[in-house]
């Protein structure tokens, strides 16, 4: 049995020196625990985008499923980890490089800006890079192909030990008590060593061939990753501007499914909606600084001086009198008394306190495009929009009343008490008529959304917003009985005349009425900036 141990011991030294136990071979180059994978497999298995990707790209690379993972993790991963090349399986070597490049460059580092811990950001950043990936497979064709045949080699040398082992093992058990064995298993032994050390020389050389071949490839790979990465950055940020123009901020945006965002996207991006979403998101902006410029205490219009204790407000003489010793008495004194002189201001009454409702003209007139490729509806949506936002702030109710001829009328209300569905937003946004212009059937329906508020909350001052680039007549009657209900509910109205000069009735309807010359240029927004500051 000693003898028998020896020859055993002779076999598992054997099969290590031949490589019996082959390091680790992994087919991925980021490490993924199973909460990765189970996000990888849902994202593909929702993402039809990807998997026509994985196709394509499988027609020239037999492992573009392991590549698209790989990209997708390390574009969602909030610390991913690239696996040392030395553990991949050498079929993966190209897979490895292109992903190394990829996380290598600065481009890449700006793109995931936009996709960590958003599965649907990272497979929209994959999708993007799907044409550079593929010329990037296709310039690392002879990469590839020497990869394989290190892998095939690999597998060789390995199957080979292994029927070292498995012919020192039988040997083993056949020996005699003496520890011999036969002639002809020893000589079928020593030729099976042979042809596993011949198989090892021929893995090492493969592997150094697909190493030389994958360095005169890695330029090229690398110079294509950037430039991938870069434009699958620039499309994540129009596509995270475009969602934050209608209001979408990533929060609700991660808590839709793939299919609703992907939808909502393609939505966006065509026919009016995309070419309205600059204007949109810059009126947003400017409404949301204008709230954020009221602030309890704010300074309105200098309208004097007057007697006061109002340090902040204090005119500089009695600033001077502070800073000289000898009159911080009678400074005391007179601030006890506030008997100071400081300066008047006159601020902005916002008296607003019931809905905020925009009624958008939408004849045919106002979907004319202007030079600038704007027309009056797209200015008037995006203003109501934002004032949407306004009402939303101020937590009262909101309504988009869009009409045109008589009887034409779409109304959608958006109340304080819920968020506004994006859906809605969006019909709002889409909807039109391409009809002529009536005022009385929009401002009525207005009164009576406002007269309802007040019956059923007593809250009245309302703001109505008209934006219409016509002009109509109006009965007698109907201008009476309009301003009894004005009276009575006590609401506003905000005229806006856009692109055109402003008709008697519009001026007769509007406590505040303004006018929009031009619809493209810097003024085009700020036009109703203090619009924004009273309502």
């Amino acid at each position: 049995m000693g003898k028998l141990a020896k020859l055993k011991d002779l076999a598992a030294r054997a099969g290590r020196w031949l490589g019996l136990t082959p390091p680790a071979a992994h087919t991925a180059a980021i490490a993924a625990d199973r909460f990765d994978q189970m996000t990888w497999r849902d994202t593909f298995a929702q993402a039809a985008g990807l998997r026509e990707l994985a196709d394509d790209l499988g027609e020239c690379h037999d492992y573009a499923a392991d590549l698209l993972a790989d990209v997708f993790l390390a574009a969602c991963k909030a610390a991913p980890e690239l696996r040392d090349r030395a553990d991949m399986d050498p079929s993966r070597l190209v897979n490895h490089q292109i992903v190394a490049s990829t996380l290598g460059s600065p481009e890449f580092t700006e793109l995931r800006r936009e996709t960590v811990g958003d599965p649907y950001a990272a497979a929209m950043a994959v999708i993007a890079q799907g044409p550079a990936l593929r010329r990037m497979l296709e310039r690392a064709e002879q990469a590839q192909q020497a990869a394989q045949q290190a892998a095939d080699a690999r597998q060789a040398a390995a199957g080979q030990a292994q029927a070292v082992a498995d012919m020192l093992e039988q040997a083993a058990t056949q020996a005699g008590d003496d520890g011999t064995v036969a002639a002809g298993a020893a000589q079928a032994l020593q030729d099976a060593m042979d042809q596993a050390a011949a198989a090892q020389q021929a893995a090492e050389t493969a592997a150094t061939a697909a190493e030389r071949e994958l360095a005169a490839a890695t330029p090229g790979i690398r110079a294509a990753a950037r430039a991938a990465a870069a434009n699958a950055a620039e499309q994540a940020r129009e596509e995270a501007a475009l969602m934050a123009a209608w209001g979408l901020g990533p929060g609700e945006l991660q808590r839709m499914s793939f299919e609703q965002r992907a939808r909502l996207a393609a939505r966006l991006r065509s026919g009016r909606l995309g070419q309205w979403a600059e204007l949109i998101g810059r009126f947003r902006h400017m409404a949301a600084g204008e709230r954020a410029r009221k602030t309890e205490h704010a300074p309105g219009e200098l309208a004097g001086i007057t007697l006061g204790d109002d340090l902040a407000r204090l005119i500089p003489s009695e600033l001077a009198s502070l800073g000289v010793p000898a009159t911080r008495a009678a400074f005391a004194a007179r601030y006890a008394e506030q008997r100071l002189y400081v300066y008047q201001t006159r601020g902005e009454q916002h008296t607003g306190q019931g809905a905020v409702i925009a009624c958008v003209d939408c004849s045919g007139s106002m979907s004319a495009a202007a030079a600038g490729g704007a027309s009056g509806e797209a200015w008037a949506k995006a203003c109501a929009l934002a004032l949407l936002d306004q009402a939303r702030a101020a937590r009262r109710d909101f309504a988009g009343i869009l009409f045109s001829s008589p009887g034409e009328l779409k109304v959608l209300r958006f109340p304080a008490g819920r968020p506004a569905a994006i859906g809605d937003v969006l019909d709002f946004a889409e909807f039109t008529f391409n009809g002529g212009t009536d005022f009385q059937t929009p401002l009525d329906a207005a009164a009576d959304l406002l007269e309802a508020e007040y019956n059923a909350d007593g809250r009245q001052k309302g703001d109505i917003v008209l934006i219409t680039d016509g002009e109509c007549g109006v009965t007698e009657e109907w201008m009476r009985a309009w301003n009894d209900r004005k009276h009575r509910l006590g609401h506003r109205v905000f005229g806006v005349a856009v692109g055109t000069t402003p008709g008697p009735v519009l001026e007769a309807l509007s406590d505040n009425l303004r006018t929009i010359t031009g619809l493209t240029g810097p003024d085009t927004v700020s036009a109703a900036r203090d619009m924004f500051r009273v309502i």
